[in-house]
This record gives C-alpha cells, structure tokens and sequence, in this order.
C-alpha cells in the first residue's frame, strides 16, 4: 500500500475530470458491466508511464464522441478492485497503468503499459479518441 499523501494527487488528478474511484469489486462489476461504454483508467505511481497516462485519459475526453462512464482504480492501493479490473481485461497481462475500453461489459479497446510508456499525452489521447470514435 502507498501512503495516502503520495496518491492523493494522483487520484485527483483523474477525478477533478469526472472518473469515479472504485474501490471494491462490486463498484468495479457494476461499472463495467453497466450499459454504455465505460473507460477504466489502471491509475500509478510509476512516473515513467503513468505521468502521461493520467493526462493522455484526461485529453481524451476532448471528443465529440466519449465513454458513457468514465472510472478508475489505483494499483498498490486497492488490490480487489484492481484485480477485479484486471480480471475483466483478459487475456491482458496485468500492467499499471493501463487504460481499458468496454462497451456493453465487452473489452473493445487496451492501452497496457508498454502502449503508454515513453509516449507523449498527445499520443495516448488520439489513440483513445480513435476508439471513443469507433465504440462510442
């Protein structure tokens, strides 16, 4: 577990742009599960990815088309919900960050981490918005 103080930011960072924490395996069944398509964000404190993962999520949303909901849990501090995440991003390895795109409870889009890893926010975004524009 990390210490609150040092993902407080980074959990922020998300939600001031509208993700829901999920905490629990029921939030996180209920969410992808849900209608519509749901965009979950596998939120780091990995500096090398996850610095442009977060805003590369967040500069997505600037789309004529986007995700019906939009949540995130944190690796390293909610292990059920994220592995429960996880467990509905298979055959995915697990990774942090990741960002998934499902519609109608259906993975129809991943970034794992080495999609993330070195690439700018820009990149990450044009990337989602591809396929907000296809599935959303």
């Amino acid at each position: 577990m990390y210490p609150e103080e040092m993902v407080k930011p980074m959990q922020a960072e998300l939600t001031v742009a509208g993700f829901q924490e999920l905490h629990t395996v029921e939030a996180v069944e209920n969410a992808i599960k849900s209608a519509g398509t749901t965009l979950v964000v596998v939120n780091s404190v990995c500096g090398c990815a996850a610095r442009n993962a977060r805003p590369g999520a967040k500069m997505s949303l600037d789309n004529a088309k986007k995700p019906s909901n939009l949540v995130t849990v944190f690796a390293g501090v909610d292990r059920e919900a994220v592995e429960a995440a996880r467990g509905f991003m298979f055959p995915f390895p697990p990774s942090s960050p990741s960002i998934a795109l499902f519609k109608d409870g259906e993975l129809v889009h991943m970034l794992e981490r080495h999609h993330i890893e070195g690439r700018p926010a820009e990149t990450i975004a044009e990337n989602l918005k591809d396929a907000f524009n296809e599935y959303c």
